[in-house]
């Protein structure tokens, strides 16, 4: 127990250090991966041919390709990034994908009535989407939205592969480095555990309290 306590001391410093990395890695990415999602949503459901091919190839390729191809797809092609930029880059878009399936369901579940109502009205497609359509849907996001940000937290751990020094890599370099590999990935398995939970927990309480709301 000794051990375990010395060696956690000694690593957490640098495990903290690495933690904010990630959390950096997945907020940043989920949050451009938003505008991303939306406009590839309303691009998958519009009346254009051009602009729903588009929508529909880029959420196919990022959703049917394994994230740690597309992180060393960047990171290979554009050999001037570095590996936090590459894996930046590839998280948003992968994220994006999610997202706009995501924010496509949340759209199609608002009654065609609305729209109707709002062209009715004398509103654009495009007012009716931004003034009528879209602000409904917020209630059916938010809960789905916190758990792409859970699962987004857990791929960060692929950013190892073009060396950032993100939690799962600097767990490893500690077990290389000590071969104590027990006392490394308890901790870095407690972190990954706390954030999922914590998100997932909030993605249920958002999703409950959005329901009284009614």
């Amino acid at each position: 127990m000794s051990e375990f306590l010395a060696h956690s001391i000694t690593i957490m410093p640098a495990l903290l250090s690495a933690l904010l990395k990630t959390l950096q890695l997945a907020v940043i990415s989920a949050v451009l991966g938003i505008p991303l999602g939306l406009m590839a949503s309303l691009g998958r459901i519009s009346k254009s041919r051009i602009l729903g091919l588009i929508a529909s190839g880029y959420v196919t390729l990022f959703r049917g390709t394994p994230l740690m191809l597309q992180v060393l797809f960047f990171w290979g092609v554009f050999s001037q990034l570095e590996g936090f930029t590459a894996a930046l880059i590839a998280f948003t878009l992968n994220s994006g994908a999610y997202t706009a399936e995501i924010m496509r369901a949340a759209i199609q579940s608002i009654d065609k009535g609305q729209m109707e109502a709002a062209r009715s009205l004398g509103m654009s497609y495009g007012q009716a989407m931004r003034r009528v359509i879209l602000p409904q849907t917020y209630r059916r996001l938010l809960p789905p939205l916190v758990n792409e940000l859970a699962a987004l937290t857990k791929d960060t751990s692929l950013a190892m592969v073009v060396g950032v020094v993100e939690l799962m890599k600097q767990s490893q370099q500690f077990v290389a480095r000590t071969a104590n590999v027990a006392g490394t990935y308890v901790w870095a398995a407690l972190f990954y555990l706390v954030m999922v939970v914590a998100l997932t927990a909030l993605a249920n309480r958002l999703e409950k309290k959005l329901e009284a709301r009614g």
